[in-house]
């Protein structure tokens, strides 16, 4: 049963070096054709499922103005939401307005995820995120509407010290936010940086500064790798991938996972917006469902319950070959009736999970 639906908005103000997500510059007649695609694929697709949550992400949503706002809520009034529902929609720090935050709270948003990046001047500069307003009052301003928020932050900077890193996550603290999602810089290809040839910071200084990040934030609780909540504000939408449960994809590049079947939307936005979706369609074989059960599980600090397991797969999660031989490595522990990676080898978790890809 389909629980929850991602909508992906592409547009932004600006592209950043680092961003491999946002596509498009803003443009208000590609905004408006493109939302009316988007309605024709939504009532197309959905099946009126009863969803737990919904996620409005991409570019962001937030460079679309009040009124194209209203336009895209309106497409996603169709949703049937359950009583303890969570509707996410992305933010950029420069786009917070009352108005924006006024509409979103008259249409069931409930959560709002931002993207901070960082406080340091010279690290939002590297990323082309020149941002001149007051991070602090913008905060205080959605929590005024919402409380239940998440802020990023992007670590692991060229150049960027320890200090540094902890002077950011001194600031994050300050705002008292009930969820942080902190990334260490990945160069992606196609971006900026990559074609800039930046050298990524050393390994062993990443590494002290994920174990700086653990520290600082020992007040919250750490649930998913790179993922940091009070409790009772976990990212719903974000544990139905990490428990490779069923969800829906809305918009250009969109992925979906339907029927044991994986598919993903067209990228190119001029067929898009002629409503040609041209799907791929990935069939899972037993091998891969479970392949996915394990890379996308064991991302959760919890792990993977092992009776579930065996009653969605049939089988002893303990039998399973890379499994013994981890477990027998003390990089894969059980207790209280979960797997999960110790804790110790939580930083090189790919080295982990490489095995089950």
């Amino acid at each position: 049963m389909i629980k929850s639906a991602y909508i992906h908005i592409p547009f932004c103000k600006h592209i950043c070096s680092y961003c491999d997500f946002c596509k498009f510059i803003y443009n208000k007649d590609w905004v408006n054709k493109y939302l009316d695609s988007l309605e024709y694929e939504i009532k197309k697709d959905y099946k009126n499922e009863v969803l737990n949550t919904v996620y409005i992400g991409g570019g962001t949503p937030s460079s679309l103005s009040c009124n194209e706002l209203n336009k895209l809520f309106n497409i996603c009034s169709i949703f049937k939401l359950n009583k303890e529902y969570e509707f996410t929609i992305e933010f950029n720090i420069e786009d917070i307005s009352e108005d924006k935050l006024k509409i979103c709270k008259e249409n069931k948003i409930n959560r709002i995820s931002i993207g901070v990046q960082s406080f340091n001047k010279s690290y939002l500069s590297f990323l082309e995120r020149n941002i001149k307003v007051n991070i602090k009052e913008k905060i205080e301003l959605v929590k005024k509407y919402f409380s239940n928020i998440n802020i990023d932050l992007i670590y692991a900077l060229p150049n960027q010290s320890i200090n540094d890193l902890e002077d950011d996550l001194n600031k994050y603290i300050e705002l008292d936010i009930p969820h942080i999602s902190c990334y260490s810089l990945i160069i992606e290809e196609h971006t900026k940086l990559n074609n800039m040839h930046f050298k990524p910071i050393d390994e062993d200084l990443d590494y002290e500064m994920y174990k700086l990040i653990n520290k600082k934030l020992k007040n919250y609780n750490h649930y998913e790798i790179s993922n940091y909540s009070k409790n009772g504000f976990e990212s719903k939408h974000n544990l139905t991938y990490w428990n490779n449960e069923e969800y829906y994809g809305f918009g250009v590049g969109a992925a979906s996972f339907i029927n044991s079947t994986r598919f993903t939307n067209s990228k190119n936005m001029v067929n898009y917006m002629k409503k040609i979706y041209k799907k791929e369609k990935e069939e899972l074989a037993i091998e891969d469902k479970i392949s996915y059960e394990l890379v996308l599980g064991f991302r959760k600090i919890k792990g993977i319950s092992i009776n579930e397991f065996k009653n969605k797969y049939g089988i002893d999660i303990e039998t399973l070959y890379n499994i013994k031989d981890l477990l027998k490595d003390n990089k894969l522990v059980i207790k209280d009736g979960y797997i999960y990676i110790n804790k110790e080898y939580l930083y090189v978790s790919n080295e982990i999970l490489i095995n089950f890809v």
